[in-house]
C-alpha cells in the first residue's frame, strides 16, 4: 500500500465517514525465548507526563440516515477464566483498544493488522489491511500501534514500522471495516537487525510519545543529534511537540539502549521499559530532558549525570516488552525471555515496591499486556500459533 508524505491527520479524517467508526485490535511480536528466576529489589525516582484513553463512540452509517444505536453489551466477568480472544496470530507486537471495546493487533513479520471485536459482539478477528514494511530477519517490522483519544471524532491511528532505510510513523486511517491509505508524519529512526525500539503511545496532554532503539549502534543513545536510543514527543504532524526539552527537537529524553513499553500512571507519570544487554533490564520514571545512561551505564549507577531505574532485573528474568498501569497503580510488564508478566507497586513517591511474577511459563514468551473493559490481555510471543488472551485480573496479582 503506497505511503504518502505529512498531511495534517484532520484531513485524513475525511476518508471516513460521518460515523464510520468499527471495531479493530491492536498486538505484539516477538522470537522465542525461556524463562528464568525471580525479581530484584526497586529504585526511587520522580516525573511527568502521561498517556490517554479513548472516550465512548457509536457505530453508524455514512449515510445522511442515522443508524440504530449499537446495543450495550454486558463486560465480561471479571473473574471469568482465561479464554483466548483471537488465535493463529504470527509474531504480534502491539495491541491497540478502540472506544467501542474492540482492538487491533499488529503482526511484526507480516505487517498485517488484525481487528479483534469487543467480547460478545458479532464478528470474528481478521485481517484489516497491511503495511507495506521491509522485513528481514531480526527485529523489524510492523511493531507498535497507538490509538488517540479523539478517535472517535477522528478515526485515524498510528503505526511504528521498519522500511527498507528506516523506522518511521503512518498515520493510518479507518474506513469502517478496513484502513485506509497511510501517511507518513515521521521518518529517520535508525534502524537494524535489532534494537528497533518501537513501542508509541498517547500521553494525557495528547501528543504522542515513540519509544526507539539504538540500533546496535550504541553511541546514538547519547547523541542528541539522532533519534535512536531515545524517548521522543511530537504532533500528530510528525513536528517536535511544544515544551519539549531540547528546543525544536523531538527528543523527550535520552541515553535509552531498547525502549518496547510506555505507560503512564493516575498521578501522569510516565514509565518505560527498557530492554538492557547483559546485566540489568530496567522500569524507567520518566522526567524530560535526563539522560537515562546507556552506553556508558546499564541499570543503577548511583551517578548524578544519570538516572537510576525504579527496578532492574536480570535479562533472563525479565526482557520487558509492552507495560501498562493496572487499576490497582502497579505497573505491569510483559517479560518475553522471563515468560511472565511482572507485577510491580508504585508508591506515592514514586518508588518500587517488592516486584512479584506471575503466569511464569503459562504462555511463553508475552509481548504486551493491556487492561481493556476490567479484564487483562495479553498477547504472546513465542514465533507460532501466538494468541490474545483475556485473563481475570487476579491471575496478574491484581490488587482488589
Amino acid at each position: 500500500m503506497p505511503l504518502s508524505e505529512v498531511p495534517h491527520r484532520r484531513r485524513l479524517a475525511g476518508v471516513a465517514g460521518a460515523a464510520a467508526l468499527a471495531l479493530l485490535a491492536a498486538a505484539c511480536t516477538g522470537p522465542p525465548g525461556q524463562g528464568g528466576a525471580a525479581g530484584p529489589a526497586p529504585t526511587t525516582a520522580a516525573s511527568t507526563t502521561g498517556p490517554a484513553a479513548g472516550t465512548p463512540t457509536s457505530s453508524g452509517s455514512p449515510s445522511t440516515t442515522p443508524a440504530p444505536p449499537v446495543a450495550s453489551t454486558p463486560p465480561v466477568p471479571l473473574d471469568k477464566p482465561a479464554f483466548t480472544v483471537a488465535g493463529g496470530l504470527k509474531v504480534p507486537w502491539s495491541i491497540a483498544p478502540l472506544p467501542d471495546g474492540s482492538a487491533l493487533v499488529s503482526e511484526r513479520n507480516t505487517g498485517d493488522i488484525h481487528w479483534v471485536p469487543a467480547p460478545g459482539r458479532p464478528g470474528r478477528p481478521h485481517v484489516v489491511g497491511h503495511l507495506d514494511i521491509h522485513r528481514q530477519p531480526g527485529e523489524g517490522g510492523l511493531l507498535g500501534l497507538a490509538v488517540p483519544p479523539d478517535f472517535a471524532a477522528d478515526p485515524v491511528f498510528y503505526a511504528y514500522y521498519t522500511s527498507d532505510s528506516d523506522n518511521r510513523i503512518a498515520a493510518v486511517p479507518w474506513e469502517g471495516d478496513r484502513i485506509g491509505t497511510p501517511h507518513v508524519i515521521f521518518r529517520g529512526i535508525p534502524s537494524g537487525t535489532n534494537h528497533n525500539g518501537g513501542r508509541i503511545a498517547f500521553g494525557p496532554d495528547g501528543y504522542l510519545y515513540v519509544g526507539t532503539g539504538e540500533s546496535g549502534d550504541k553511541p546514538l543513545s547519547q547523541n542528541l543529534g539522532s533519534t535512536g536510543g531515545k524517548i521522543l514527543r511530537i504532533t500528530t504532524a510528525g513536528k517536535p511537540a511544544p515544551g519539549n526539552p531540547f528546543g525544536g527537537s523531538p527528543i523527550w529524553t535520552y541515553g535509552h539502549r531498547n525502549v518496547e513499553g510506555l505507560a503512564w500512571d493516575a498521578r501522569g507519570r510516565m514509565w518505560a521499559s527498557e530492554l538492557g544487554e547483559n546485566t540489568w533490564d530496567e522500569l524507567n520514571l520518566i522526567r524530560p530532558g535526563r539522560n537515562y545512561g546507556w552506553p556508558e551505564v546499564e541499570g543503577r549507577a548511583g551517578n548524578p549525570d544519570y538516572t537510576d531505574p525504579v527496578a532492574e532485573w536480570h535479562p533472563a528474568q525479565m526482557s520487558p516488552s509492552g507495560i501498562a498501569v493496572g487499576p490497582d497503580g502497579a505497573v505491569y510488564i510483559a517479560a518475553l525471555r522471563g515468560q511472565s508478566v511482572w507485577r510491580v507497586p508504585i508508591r506515592a513517591d514514586g518508588s518500587a515496591g517488592s516486584p512479584t511474577r506471575h503466569l511464569e511459563g503459562t504462555y511463553g514468551r508475552i509481548r504486551d499486556v493491556r487492561f481493556v473493559q476490567g479484564r487483562a490481555w495479553i498477547l504472546t510471543s513465542n514465533g507460532a500459533n501466538d494468541r490474545l488472551v483475556s485473563l481475570p485480573p487476579a491471575a496478574l496479582g491484581v490488587a482488589r
